[in-house]
């Protein structure tokens, strides 16, 4: 519990030097600004670890663990276990992004940019994006833990990490319908490929500030990613449906949830196509719209899935104070993405084109 505090606090503070780096230019922000995504990311790891320890020796005296892990189960559905609910897999997809951002930064060709103000960019979105997601975890904690109250009663804590656990000798283990070897398949995927979309967004929202055209070296190769393990993703979950649910010979039945994903794979599939232009001073407006376009459906799929409005066998049945942050996450988005878009249009359209004479 501590250490998903620790990793909020570290991942809004990145956030607020990288913004003070980016605006002052204070290479002490910068410095420190390294420091704590580094020590974000250590934190967050450590977590996971210990969640996946808890679960594979079901220490039912989590919350978690109790209502996903069992003694009944395999190890290969203990360690699933960690996707199963909506704690683990937005630990998960946190873990996703800040790895993906360290991979982003000291690996590859992108290393190269680590000077620049694209790149600056980029990275402080993306440390933002997972600061709402750590926000998430510290509201909806994976590390819940039962406690007995003065009255006698039994309840979980999800704000003190002190007290006495309460010993629980079982635990109830997973949805029957999860207890399939597609579990362990297809929502890690498709989580990868949501962490992915992280990347070719802030990228393109780093060009309409800056109109650096080096986006799309980073857009580019985290958008062949994503767009490759949302296709996964998407087609195991369509066995795993066809399989376990009953859904005759269909593999597809528009569930919301499913419509939802699908949704951002679409537009990610136009980005592939208008990138290979776009490197050439084309499609100025249009790629980066796309780039964009598909994270922000990625969080409306997320909020389909975690809101509990849309009737589904993929979602929660409950609004809890988690969907209210997505909902207002999703808003701010949209809003901010639709000034910077109007923007660069309107930039566009205002600048003096050739007239057919002294085209060549």
């Amino acid at each position: 519990m501590i250490l998903i505090w620790l990793a909020f606090i570290c991942g809004a503070g990145a956030t607020i030097y990288s913004i003070r780096h980016y605006t002052a230019a204070d290479q002490r922000a910068r410095a420190l600004s390294k420091k704590l995504e580094l020590l974000c990311t250590a934190s967050i790891t450590t977590s996971a670890v210990i969640l996946l320890i808890h679960l594979l020796s079901v220490n039912a005296s989590y919350e978690y663990v109790f209502s996903h892990s069992s003694t009944d189960l395999s190890w290969f559905y203990r360690i699933s276990a960690f996707w199963a609910g909506r704690e683990g897999s937005l630990l998960l997809w946190t873990w996703s992004i800040l790895v993906m951002l360290l991979l982003l930064r000291y690996t590859g060709y992108t290393k190269q940019l680590a000077q620049t103000r694209i790149m600056d960019l980029t990275t402080m979105i993306s440390m933002a994006i997972a600061s709402v997601f750590l926000f998430m975890l510290v509201i909806d904690n994976p590390f819940s833990a039962f406690r007995v109250l003065s009255s006698g009663a039994i309840e979980p804590t999800n704000w003190n990490p002190f007290v006495a656990l309460y010993n629980v000798p079982y635990g109830q283990g997973m949805n029957p319908l999860l207890r399939n070897p597609w579990m362990a398949i297809h929502p890690p995927v498709l989580f990868l490929g949501y962490a992915a979309f992280t990347f070719p967004f802030a990228a393109a929202i780093g060009n309409l500030i800056t109109k650096d055209e080096r986006w799309t070296l980073i857009a580019r190769d985290w958008m062949r990613i994503a767009w490759l393990f949302l296709t996964l993703g998407i087609g195991l979950g369509g066995f795993w449906a066809y399989e376990v649910l009953g859904w005759g010979a269909w593999y597809w039945t528009w569930d919301p949830v499913e419509t939802s994903s699908l949704i951002p794979w679409i537009t990610s599939t136009a980005y592939l196509h208008a990138q290979t232009r776009a490197k050439h001073g084309e499609y100025g407006f249009l790629a980066p719209l796309l780039a964009v376009a598909s994270f922000i459906l990625v969080i409306f799929a997320t909020f389909v899935t975690r809101s509990g409005i849309w009737a589904s066998v993929h979602s929660w049945q409950d609004f809890t104070t988690e969907g209210l942050v997505i909902a207002i996450f999703l808003a701010l988005l949209t809003l901010c993405s639709v000034f910077l878009l109007g923007r660069r249009y309107l930039e566009d359209e205002n600048v003096p084109k050739a007239s057919e004479e002294e085209l060549p």
